[in-house]
Parts: C-alpha cells; sequence; structure tokens
C-alpha cells in the first residue's frame, strides 16, 4: 500500500455511481478490492488527521483560562477547506482506480 504524501484535494468530493465490474477486473476479486481501497482509506484518514491537528496546533494557545476562546480566521479557514475535501474512501478509490495503491496477495 503506498503511504507517500499526496495532494489531498485533487479529488471530486461529489458522490458518483462506480462500476463495480472494473473494481473486480483489478485484483480478480471484488471483496479484496473493497479491502484494499477500504485500508487505504483508513491510511488517508490518519494522515488527513495528522495533517490538520498540526495546523491547528499551531493556532493552540495553552492557558489557564478557558474563557479566553477567541477565533482565528486562518484557523477557521484551514477547517473549510479540509471540510470541502473529498473523503478518504473518496481519495482511495480514485488511487485504486489511477493504478496508485500498491498490494500483493499474502502467499500462504
Amino acid at each position: 500500500m503506498s503511504t507517500s504524501k499526496k495532494s489531498f484535494s485533487s479529488v471530486n468530493p461529489l458522490l458518483e455511481t462506480r462500476d463495480v465490474i472494473a473494481l473486480k477486473d483489478k485484483t480478480g476479486n471484488l471483496y479484496e478490492s473493497i479491502s484494499i481501497i477500504g485500508r487505504r482509506a483508513n491510511q488517508i484518514s490518519v494522515n488527513m488527521k495528522e495533517e490538520l491537528h498540526r495546523k491547528l496546533d499551531e493556532f493552540s494557545v495553552h492557558a489557564d483560562n478557558l474563557e479566553e476562546v477567541h477565533e482565528n480566521k486562518e484557523q477557521i479557514e484551514i477547517s473549510r477547506i479540509y471540510e470541502r475535501m473529498a473523503n478518504a474512501p473518496l481519495q482511495a478509490l480514485t488511487e485504486f482506480n489511477d493504478d496508485r495503491i500498491y498490494h500483493r496477495k499474502k502467499v500462504m
């Protein structure tokens, strides 16, 4: 499975129908294809979450007073960018269809 860092914003966030036969043809088994896409989606989700937290931590103020919560326009904009991105399964499906996910069968 590929773990290299890629731009998350290049995937269309809108849902559309998919050809399950084409998914099956890539591995020979529809359920194996879905499993590969699911594992990659988990990786993408974790990477996006870590990246978002890193960016938002730059704005965090470690103060004892909880009443001093103020909004930062840059922080809000970063959050909006991540909200508009395609979700992790759509990104993983796009990578799978574009043959950008490395996978192999385990030999038992």
